[in-house]
């Protein structure tokens, strides 16, 4: 790998033929295999926006389809800083790390309230909205505006660092690291195309320039690439295991089926507000009392949660108490602000009331 000091001033490790190569493949191939996305087919700022923030920390297949929904029902920052942060957390649900919509509800009451509902235009502006930061910024202004500035998640880093032949093991910081990668990926930005010029290293980085086993041999900028394989990268902290058990209570009333939940406090510091399933008092489950397993991770941690069917008249002796419980009709639940885990467990269960994903809240919404 090639060794950085800690007194080097930046110094590029491609020449501008290199570079002008670079950016002419990049952007050949990101046409011929960009993965046809629905944020893709717009230049409005707020849908890359919404996408951006979907996108943090989670699967492509898995934000496809709930940003689908979540533009039919908020199609407009307008129309999503005027709804209520339950119906906005309901369409959330299945997503996690549920401070992103709180944060981009908050931030979209900003842009209406204090901004006349513009999005500015600019990095620069962009980060004068709470939440936005310096990669989300770089994204919108990009992507919408052509504005010549480079966007660097994870898969950015990767690519120019493997490109530079760079890696954790080099003799500076990591903050160092991350400086010089920054500079390096503003150097070979195409200033004409920044937005196609972004997405095609991020494309590269997801689908070719990959953490384990890259696929060197198809990628287009092998020529110029000082690594071919993988990189030294930082360790990272080892996931901590935990059992938890939980309660699918239905009972029939009337001509409905009603679940038992129960919502978290509002001072809670994870999922305030949200609803989830009862918790059993033993973690501990039978195999003939199991409903199902699942597995399920927060942050750090990779819970091993274990589902029991409870009737009604055994919940108060089985699950830990509270005294934020409600029954719930099976119809009303996409609609609801449901914890992830709830979210994934109600849909295993296969229950015949509930659709794979929340319908459209405003019907007229609708296709």
């Amino acid at each position: 790998m090639q060794e950085l000091k800690q007194d080097d001033s930046f110094r590029p490790v491609l020449d501008p033929e290199e570079i002008a190569d670079l950016r002419s493949r990049l952007l050949a191939w990101y046409r011929l295999n960009r993965r046809d996305l629905p944020w893709r087919r717009t230049r409005d700022p707020y849908a890359i926006w919404v996408s951006e923030i979907m996108l943090q920390q989670t699967r492509v297949a898995a934000v496809v389809d709930r940003y689908k929904i979540f533009m039919r029902n908020f199609p407009t920052v307008e129309a999503l800083a005027f709804a209520s942060e339950e119906d906005v957390l309901a369409l959330w649900s299945g997503l996690g790390y549920y401070r992103r919509a709180r944060l981009m509800h908050k931030t979209a009451k900003v842009v209406v309230l204090e901004n006349d509902g513009l999005i500015p235009r600019t990095a620069a502006g962009l980060r004068t909205l709470p939440g936005i930061g310096a990669y989300t910024s770089a994204a919108i202004a990009s992507i919408a505006y052509d504005e010549p500035v480079a966007v660097v998640d994870g898969n950015v880093e990767r690519v120019v660092q493997r490109l530079a032949g760079w890696g954790s093991d080099s003799r500076i910081g990591h903050a160092e690291l991350d400086r010089n990668t920054g500079k390096l990926a503003n150097l070979l930005l195409d200033p004409e195309r920044a937005g196609d010029f972004n997405q095609g290293m991020m494309e590269l980085g997801a689908t070719v320039c990959l953490p384990q086993k890259p696929k060197c041999l198809v990628c287009p900028l092998k020529l110029a690439c000082r690594t071919r394989g993988e990189h030294p990268t930082p360790k990272r902290a080892k996931m901590r295991s935990q059992d938890a058990a939980f309660a699918l209570v239905i009972r029939s009333q009337g001509p409905n089926r009603e679940v038992l939940l129960e919502r978290r406090s509002s001072d809670q510091t994870v999922m305030p507000g949200m609803w989830e399933l009862p918790a059993l008092r033993d973690t501990e489950v039978a195999g003939a009392e199991l409903r199902m397993s699942v597995r399920h991770s927060i942050m750090q941690v990779n819970y091993y949660v274990r589902i029991r069917t409870v009737h009604e008249e055994d919940a108060h002796a089985l699950t830990v108490l509270s005294d934020s419980r409600s029954w719930v009709r099976l119809h009303d639940l996409p609609g609801m602000a449901l914890t992830g885990l709830a979210h994934k467990v109600l849909l295993r269960a296969k229950l015949p009331e509930l659709t794979p994903n929340p319908p459209v809240l405003d019907p007229a919404a609708a296709d």
